[in-house]
């Protein structure tokens, strides 16, 4: 999806959001169970965007008129190299309804994980202040 891939590059966060659907359900790569909602997608987003060093969109895969679209990323945290693919599915609106990430090797999921556990409260703040709470 070309809007969400221009958002994401130039660090647009709010144009970030504004494509997200209200029931979006996020999947992240180092946590089991799914998050719910665009208040807490959004502020999970924001700390990615924290975190993540030097990141970059390699390519997309996908039909662009359809509603399931891949983006291929690499990207670092600290000293560890990330190579990672973040899965859209659109609803009939165009907006984000599904968002999965997936990233390797472990040793960079494993720092990724480190990493946002150390803004969970942050983000945990951010979402309750976007969903008005």
């Amino acid at each position: 999806m070309r809007a969400f891939r221009a958002a994401v590059e130039a660090h647009d966060l709010d144009a970030v959001e504004a494509l997200l659907a209200d029931d979006v359900v996020f999947t992240s790569p180092v946590v089991f169970k799914p998050y719910h909602g665009r208040a807490i997608t959004a502020a999970i987003l924001r700390g990615v965007a924290r975190v993540f060093e030097d990141f970059r969109y390699e390519r997309a895969i996908g039909d662009a008129e359809g509603r399931d679209h891949a983006l291929v990323f690499r990207a670092r945290v600290g000293d560890r190299e990330i190579s990672g693919c973040d899965f859209l599915h659109l609803d009939e609106s165009g907006r984000i309804d599904e968002l999965t990430v997936m990233v390797r090797p472990l040793s960079g999921a494993q720092a990724l994980q480190a990493a946002m556990a150390a803004q969970f409260e942050r983000i945990a703040e951010e979402a309750q202040a976007r969903s008005g709470g």
